[in-house]
């Protein structure tokens, strides 16, 4: 067997045993691993928030805690307790700063800015149908620490029921 030489630049220093490695980046790693896990820096499931009225049922699933960057989704649901001439989904124009809304399903009829909220017309609702709006959006990058707003539905101008949303924006 001929003799093995080691490439240039490795010395027998390079490869003699210098004990156990050290523990530390393993520790690293499970701490960064085990602080994701808990939900803290983001991706966790989205909480529902829920208010009830007189006149409506209103939920809102959204993402507390975003990153700088991500793609979200929100989730509308009103459920109205009596006939609804004009269903108006408002958001407030200080929640959606700083972000880029790409989708919302189903088209509104008509849209609309009044009193500092985005308002976006569906038509007439009838008594215990749930009316389901999609939003799909995504945090620009001068957006940083976190927003907050109203999400509200409305029957024409007469507000029926509305949520406070808040969302942290971590880099």
């Amino acid at each position: 067997m001929p003799d093995l030489q080691a490439p240039d630049g490795i010395s027998e220093e390079h490869v003699r045993d210098h004990g156990r490695a050290s523990p530390v980046p393993v520790l690293c790693l499970a701490a960064l691993l085990g602080l994701g896990l808990t939900g803290f820096l983001g991706g966790q499931s989205h909480e529902v928030r829920l208010t009830q009225s007189d006149a409506a049922s209103l939920s809102v699933r959204t993402p507390r805690v975003l990153r700088n960057g991500m793609v979200f989704e929100t989730i509308v649901e009103v459920v109205p307790k009596r006939p609804v001439a004009d269903l108006v989904i408002g958001v407030s124009a200080p929640l959606w700063r700083e972000m880029t809304i790409n989708t919302m399903i189903p088209t509104a009829e008509e849209e609309s800015h009044k009193d500092g909220h985005h308002r976006f017309s569906f038509g007439s609702a009838e008594p215990g149908e749930t009316f389901r709006f999609k939003i799909d959006g995504q945090i620009n990058p001068p957006l940083f620490a976190g927003t907050s707003g109203e999400i509200a539905a409305y029957d024409g101008d007469h507000k029926l029921a509305g949520v406070p949303v808040s969302i942290r924006v971590l880099p």
